[in-house]
């Protein structure tokens, strides 16, 4: 009996550790969508990869599935919730299935709207 209420928390403090390695999801938006060469050496008969624009608080990713040949086209202008781990984008949206899907960074860039970049750091002195 005791042997079976020890391995019982021992599962449970093991779940719950490898769900706190988890990190949170940040929310983004899918800007664009192109079609671009799924390698670096560009033949004609290759096919052709999608490749998003996703823009974060500050950052705007240019990505690309995982596994080409079985990628889902995601809705444009729509709001994406996603996670960054190990080198890759986990991307997860809520109208178009409940999987989180594996993204490849191809380029990173600094967001340049007229609002982040008029902004700069709030420095606040002593009297505020």
């Amino acid at each position: 009996m005791r042997s079976t209420a020890l391995i019982g928390a021992v599962l449970i403090l093991g779940s719950m550790a490898s769900a706190g390695d988890l990190k949170p999801y940040q929310t983004g938006k899918l800007l664009q969508t192109d079609s671009a060469n799924c390698t670096a050496q560009s033949r004609s008969s290759e096919p052709a990869c999608l490749q998003y624009a996703l823009e974060s608080d500050g950052v705007v990713f240019q990505i690309r599935p995982k596994d080409a040949k079985h990628a889902v086209a995601l809705p444009v202008g729509e709001r994406a919730q996603f996670r960054i781990d190990k080198g890759m984008i986990l991307l997860h949206m809520d109208g178009v299935d409940s999987k989180e899907r594996p993204y490849v960074v191809v380029s990173i860039a600094p967001r340049t709207d007229s609002n982040t970049a008029d902004a700069g750091p709030i420095r606040l002195n002593h009297l505020q």
